[in-house]
């Protein structure tokens, strides 16, 4: 029959019986309180079973008695097990340590992440985690309850609502909630809207004071588009004029594009560096020399090491050196041009704004000279056309 594990525990002994009287002897033996079990005869004069340990010293008796003579076959469970490790004293040693070493580095905080953080900075949030011993290399069974550091944490900080403390494994994350502030409006004078630049009407939307101009109006830069000034004779006052006008701005642009367009590409040659990370801290093991490469660009590779769900504070960083240089393509004169007029497009883009839609571009003018390809082109663009302009109230109001 399979043993139990409290028999393994107390280890169990395989025996063979030979010559006597083995039949007495097994009988004797369970009147006599002894356990033995998978008993069977293996041949005519031989007889085998299984005895835990404890039993197996108080066969000898029985032996005698019966004139039997035994034999071990078999030893298993823990007391065996120990006498195995016993004969390998250094493996023994190797594995206590290794476990011990296991446990200290799992007791310790390797890293502290911050989230949530906006209005506080990271330096002011780990400031006050080291005053309450929240700092790396600090044994994490010496730190209180995260409730406590939470509550010390939050009273320390006056810009945070709440911040939560959470360990997983070797690492602190504190979690922060800021406190929000209704946002501090400035006080606003009266002022008109006033167009930015020369251009069409195509939209315009007045939320206060008074539309001036309709759509599709040409205006000039500087000309009263929304006024600050409503009512009329003694009903005369002046407000913040807000609103949207958006209008079609036409932009000149003198363009040189080259025929020729230089890019960066890779050789195929590599060289790779192999480093061992130990706390954040690297050290290179292979890969040793200059940088062969007139040109280059690295890749990096970190792979960290893990045991269950712990992150260790041990792994390797792989470098690959890649062989650069600078090739030459020809362009056509259309791409030549494309690339031109994508350029100008970006350009008059992030001038007029992130809602600016370009609508049309016309090449007015376009020639080929050394290489480069010369143009002239306007661009047609809707875009905001407001600018604020300051009144001062008329005195009485």
């Amino acid at each position: 029959m399979n043993e139990s594990w409290v028999q393994k525990l107390r280890g169990v002994a395989t025996v063979r019986i030979r010559g006597g009287r083995q039949e007495e002897l097994v009988n004797s033996a369970l009147g006599g309180g002894l356990q033995l079990w998978s008993i069977r005869r293996t041949s005519v004069d031989e007889l085998e079973f299984s005895v835990m340990l404890p039993d197996f010293f108080r066969l000898r008796p029985y032996l005698k008695r019966t004139g039997c003579r035994m034999h071990v076959i078999g030893r298993r469970g823990f007391p065996f097990w120990l006498d195995k490790l016993g004969n390998r004293k250094f493996f023994a040693v190797g594995m206590v340590l290794f476990f011990v070493g296991m446990y200290l580095l799992s007791s310790l905080v390797w890293e502290i992440e911050v989230k949530g953080n906006v209005k506080l900075t990271e330096e002011q949030i780990l400031a006050a985690a080291r005053q309450e011993g929240i700092y790396p290399f600090q044994w994490s069974f010496r730190l209180p309850d995260t409730d406590v550091l939470s509550k010390k944490l939050t009273a320390e900080l006056p810009g945070a609502a709440w911040i939560g403390v959470e360990k997983t494994g070797t690492k602190i994350v504190l979690r922060v909630v800021e406190t929000t502030k209704p946002e501090e409006r400035p006080l606003l004078s009266p002022r008109h809207l006033v167009a930015s630049s020369d251009g069409v009407v195509t939209q315009i939307l007045a939320e206060a004071g008074r539309p001036v101009v309709r759509k599709n109006a040409k205006v000039k830069k500087g000309q009263i588009l929304i006024s600050g000034t409503i009512g009329e004779g003694k009903y005369t006052r002046t407000v913040v004029a807000k609103g949207t006008v958006r209008g079609l701005v036409w932009h000149e642009y003198d363009i040189v594009s080259p025929l020729t367009q230089q890019t960066k590409v890779y050789t195929g040659e590599s060289r790779t560096k192999w480093y061992i990370v130990i706390a954040g801290r690297s050290l290179q093991v292979s890969g040793f020399g200059k940088n062969p490469f007139a040109a280059s660009q690295t890749e990096t590779r970190l792979e960290e090491a893990s045991w269950q769900t712990w992150k260790l504070p041990l792994g390797r960083m792989k470098e690959k050196v890649l062989e650069t240089e600078i090739a030459e393509r020809k362009l056509s004169r259309a791409e030549a041009v494309e690339a031109g007029l994508m350029k100008a497009k970006a350009d008059v883009l992030s001038k007029a704004g992130a809602d600016a839609v370009v609508k049309e571009q016309k090449i007015l003018h376009e020639k080929t000279d050394n290489g480069k390809v010369y143009m002239k082109v306007l661009i047609e663009v809707e875009q905001s056309i407001v600018t604020e302009m300051p009144l001062v109230q008329m005195q009485g109001e």
